[in-house]
């Protein structure tokens, strides 16, 4: 799975409507240019395929306020909003994936009932705990990893990282349990994108061909 397919959608999805310098801007505001392969060219090129494969409806709209063309706003159509939730859902409990997935999984955790969304953090946790058993057949931490050589080093880095991750998660459960954040369907949702014009303040600086687009 790619991260960039999962941002992507759920900035346009955030918005309603936006053109890709403005969904440059939100993911650059996360941070995902980061911890992500969420770069300028990337996004631009995410959003015209997805254009392509029905899951965006591109709008052209009046030229840009640099004076370049007039810029296309993207917006998800059906089939992209069930896309999203199909790589939401999918983030959520695939913990072998690498850590954009899961970032950007739990960036957009709240679009979910909470009672899914804790589910689905769950059946994470136990597919934690199978590969962990799976993989302690032929590795046992308590003997230590220099029975392996240093080979054994890996699969030591292997099952701390499971188990940071399975602990990471139960906390994150019991919170949600305990009634943090707002979930689609409690109320109105967390902001987390940018208002047409508002600065802002993560911003690389670094300009692109399609920015203007």
């Amino acid at each position: 799975m790619s991260a960039i397919r999962l941002l992507v959608l759920g900035a346009v999805r955030q918005h309603g409507r936006a053109h890709g310098y403005q969904v440059r801007g939100d993911l650059e505001y996360w941070g995902a240019h980061e911890w992500s392969n969420a770069k300028p060219g990337s996004i631009y090129h995410a959003l015209k395929q997805m254009a392509g494969q029905g899951l965006l409806r591109a709008h052209e709209t009046a030229p840009s306020t640099a004076g370049g063309p007039p810029r296309t706003e993207y917006e998800i159509t059906d089939a992209g909003t069930g896309e999203y939730f199909r790589l939401l859902r999918e983030a959520l409990v695939a913990y072998d994936q690498k850590t954009d997935i899961q970032s950007a999984a739990v960036g957009f955790l709240v679009d979910l009932p909470r009672d899914e969304a804790i589910a689905l953090l769950r059946e994470r946790i136990r597919r934690i705990g199978q590969w962990r058993t799976a993989v302690t057949e032929h590795y046992v931490p308590e003997d230590g990893p220099e029975r392996l050589g240093h080979i054994g080093e890996i699969m030591n880095l292997w099952v701390h990282r499971a188990d940071s991750d399975a602990t990471w998660t139960r906390g994150l459960v019991e919170r949600l349990e305990r009634g943090a954040y707002t979930f689609a369907g409690e109320g109105e949702p967390f902001v987390g994108v940018l208002a047409e014009g508002e600065e802002n303040p993560y911003a690389t600086g670094e300009r692109h061909p399609e920015d203007d687009r």
